[in-house]
């Protein structure tokens, strides 16, 4: 069954859909960043109001990667991708018409576990329909897609809020997730099972014994493999996502003395690295074979990208910081990497849990760089703000440190062995 699906034209259309699904949730991932300052003059809310609703999405986000890992590994990535999708689809639409603050906090929640279910999934999936170097490739193609999700966030999101306000344009992408939800439903399991009937496996002589939840955790967690794999996420993405979603906006208001709109086009410059990055990285190591090598040279760009950041000093060159901002997006965008050593390392009963604890990697570090970055600033006075972000570029500087001693653990299965833990391809 799966020689047939991994060399089927019907596999196409599953990854169309499941990008779809994936664009559309990433999009609403970073789009209520743009309206934080209508829901305080709405709702009459305090800015602590505002972060606990925004928190409470990550949050629920954080704590199901790896029940989620552990479900779908167990039960198949298809139902809970659909789920995932659905949830967040309400989650939306509640969000959009909240009468109150409660139910804005209600809604970003049932969004947090909806979404807590995707990226996982997309990549068992991934797995399930496409070949080992199709899927190194593929999954360079899902950061570019992730990119363009977020980039969508930013200006024709602000645009589409500015003329229609910002319940339509979220009612309305909530609708279309709904139907897409639908949509998933009949290309992975109504229409699959048609075009790809399981074969009948002969009943064993004795039942067969499910390895307990715990056991699997308690091995996965104790292995060298997955904790290089989540200190990988923690230096590449949680840096840049903890950065560019709570200081890179601030940092051109008051370094540059930038308005609001020209401010985020920092976070456009690498949003655009992030774009041509994943795909890029993705050709090279799928070319070459090796994805150790290509990783540790991204591990190396990202590091002497934050450097660069710090070293510009108080008065940085804008040409520069720009460019330094896109070598971070460029970096960023190889993350997908991550879940190639998982693919190639861990049995397919695995692959789910590790998947998820290594995505936390990532999580764990852009909950904890905002908090920390905002600590270092908070030790300089207001005329001083440069040479706070100068000091503060320094805690970026030690998270990716971490993911280069993450590369450094990591083992590069070589073709014989992975062949020992994954089905033929």
């Amino acid at each position: 069954m799966d020689l047939d699906k991994k060399e089927s034209g019907y596999r196409w259309i599953v990854f169309s859909a499941v990008l779809f699904a994936y664009f559309l949730i990433v999009s609403q991932r970073t789009a209520p960043g743009l309206i934080t300052e209508q829901l305080m003059n709405d709702f009459q809310i305090s800015a602590s109001t505002v972060g606990m609703i925004s928190s409470i999405q990550f949050l629920a986000y954080a704590g199901l990667q790896i029940p989620v890992g552990l479900l779908s590994d167990r039960f198949g990535p298809n139902r809970f991708l659909i789920i995932g999708t659905l949830l967040t689809g309400i989650g939306s639409l509640c969000y959009s018409i909240a009468p109150n603050e409660y139910i804005l906090i209600v809604s970003r929640f049932i969004v947090g576990v909806g979404d807590a279910a995707i990226f996982v999934n997309v990549v068992l999936i991934m797995n399930e329909w496409f070949k080992g170097n199709e899927f190194v490739k593929l999954m360079g193609m899902v950061a570019l897609i992730g990119g363009i999700g977020s980039l969508s966030a930013t200006l024709p999101f602000s645009m589409w809020i500015s003329h229609a306000g910002w319940r339509v344009p979220f009612l309305s992408v909530s609708i279309i997730l709904i139907v897409v939800s639908s949509l998933l439903y009949i290309v992975l399991i109504s229409k699959s099972r048609k075009l790809f009937k399981p074969e009948s496996q002969p009943k064993p002589s004795t039942p067969v014994k499910r390895e307990s939840v715990w056991k699997i955790l308690r091995r996965v967690v104790t292995t060298r493999q997955a904790w290089a794999t989540f200190l990988c996420h923690f230096g590449v993405v949680g840096t840049y996502v903890g950065f560019i979603g709570s200081w890179a906006v601030p940092y051109g208001m008051n370094v540059f003395e930038l308005t609001r709109s020209s401010a985020s086009q920092l976070v456009m410059y690498a949003l655009v690295g992030t774009m041509i990055g994943g795909p890029l990285l993705g050709w090279i190591s799928s070319k070459t074979g090796q994805i150790k090598k290509t990783y540790t040279m991204v591990h190396l760009i990202v590091i002497i990208g934050w450097v660069g950041l710090f070293s510009l000093n108080t008065n940085p060159p804008f040409l520069m910081v720009l460019l330094m901002l896109f070598v971070l997006g460029f970096g960023n965008g190889a993350s997908a990497l991550t879940f190639a050593i998982v693919r190639k390392s861990f049995r397919m009963e695995e692959v789910g849990v590790v998947t998820g604890f290594a995505n936390m990697g990532g999580f764990l570090s852009a909950v904890l760089l905002p908090i920390i970055f905002g600590h270092v600033l908070d030790f300089f006075p207001k005329d001083s703000v440069s040479l706070g972000y100068h000091y503060g570029f320094i805690v970026p500087v030690i998270f990716a440190l971490f993911g280069f001693v993450g590369i450094l653990l990591a083992k590069e299965e070589k073709q014989s062995d992975a062949k020992k833990v994954l089905p033929a391809s």
